[in-house]
């Protein structure tokens, strides 16, 4: 597996090997042995899987505060999205600073996000499916996330205003200046 380090530390990019042929391909995504070995110590519980009918739908930034943080797996098995991790951990170097990157099943990309950041994405392509990893089971109350356009962060989404699909609750996420410190 190759291993590309972000702006954020512990935030990685992971590229697994891929072996194929005229039947098709085989790829170990996930080894608790090679994680470990590469600084990614993640216990993970809970596996989920979204899907995006259409390009242009934003999801997050989202989170979930203690003692129901999550670290999480990212990978993209159909299709491509434009994915964001925020620094929500007051007191860090990197606190409201953001990586991003492009994940896609043509690539298999896959990036590993700490607890303390916030998470989100905007779907590139029609039909989008994302499959996260968790370490923690999903809490509904402590569920929790961080305006998607704040102006504060900075982040350059490839899609304007206008044209985005969001979630209600998306779209009345706080501010990073209004977000409490949960980390």
């Amino acid at each position: 597996m190759r291993v590309i380090e972000t702006a954020l530390l512990d935030v990685k990019i992971l590229v697994p090997k891929k072996w194929g042929d005229h039947r098709g391909f085989f790829s170990e995504t996930y080894n608790k042995r090679d994680f470990l070995k590469i600084g990614i110590p993640f216990d993970f519980v809970q596996d989920d899987h979204s899907l995006s009918s259409e390009r242009g739908m934003v999801r997050g930034l989202h989170f979930q505060i203690p003692p129901h943080a999550q670290d999480k797996l990212i990978r993209v098995t159909r299709g491509a999205i434009f994915d964001v991790v925020v620094d929500i951990r007051r007191g860090s170097p990197t606190f409201g600073k953001h990586v991003t990157t492009t994940l896609s099943a043509k690539e298999w990309q896959q990036i590993s996000i700490p607890r303390g950041f916030a998470h989100g994405f905007c779907t590139l392509e029609p039909g989008t499916e994302v499959l996260y990893k968790v370490s923690n089971f999903y809490e509904p109350d402590a569920e929790r996330g961080l305006l998607w356009n704040d102006p504060e962060l900075g982040i350059a989404w490839p899609i304007s205003e206008n044209d985005v699909t969001l979630s209600e609750r998306d779209k009345k996420f706080p501010t990073l200046a209004q977000l409490e410190a949960f980390f």
